[in-house]
């Protein structure tokens, strides 16, 4: 019994610690960097595709990071026809959910320094996008300024039973370098097929 109490302290103890440490390292970065460096769109929808390259055109300095996504041609044409050139796009094509849109590209970030970055993706799904991102790129000290992408046929917000289960797992890997995405039976049914 006793033994069990010290875990359990010592775990309230590492979550506060964390919880703290998280807003303390993104206040740094709120008064260090006034702008966001880079657009980083979370794949998985074409209309995300094409309002980042509408958006990149008021935002002509900055590269854009695609999560998720693999070079497609007719994606190659949405960008040709927006003019952006190659060298700004980026290809992230390690995610295979929205908390590894996350953990696979934090750390390309934090080397290269951008520690302001637009998120963009739909806005049914910014609400679990911005939890995972206060966990993940916060760990870093990374600010994701959210810019949402409204969809003709609206999408119910994502329930915060989902929410709660990302914010599990990006704590989860916060600890272990582990995301938990192998246990996704729809990934695992997908390695299946494609094996």
């Amino acid at each position: 019994m006793h033994r069990q109490k010290t875990w359990l302290l010592l775990a309230i103890a590492l979550l506060a610690i964390l919880l703290g440490y998280i807003p303390l390292r993104l206040a740094i970065t709120q008064v260090r960097v006034s702008q966001p460096q880079a657009i980083f769109v979370l794949g998985g929808h074409y209309r995300r595709m094409t309002f980042a390259a509408e958006f990149w055109q008021s935002h002509r300095d900055l590269e854009i990071w695609l999560s998720g996504v693999t070079p497609k041609p007719s994606l190659q044409r949405v960008f040709a026809k927006a003019n952006i050139p190659d060298r700004v796009i980026h290809y992230e094509q390690c995610a295979t959910d929205t908390v590894t849109n996350f953990t696979c590209n934090v750390d390309r970030f934090a080397r290269d320094k951008m520690w302001r970055v637009y998120l963009i993706t739909s806005d049914y799904h910014m609400r679990r996008s911005r939890a995972i991102a206060t966990f993940i790129f916060g760990s870093r000290g990374i600010i994701a300024t959210p810019i949402v992408v409204s969809h003709q046929s609206p999408k119910p917000r994502e329930s915060i039973w989902k929410v709660l289960r990302d914010c599990v797992r990006s704590i989860l890997w916060l600890f272990t370098g582990r995301s938990g995405a192998s246990l996704n039976p729809d990934l695992s049914r997908e390695i299946t097929i494609k094996s």
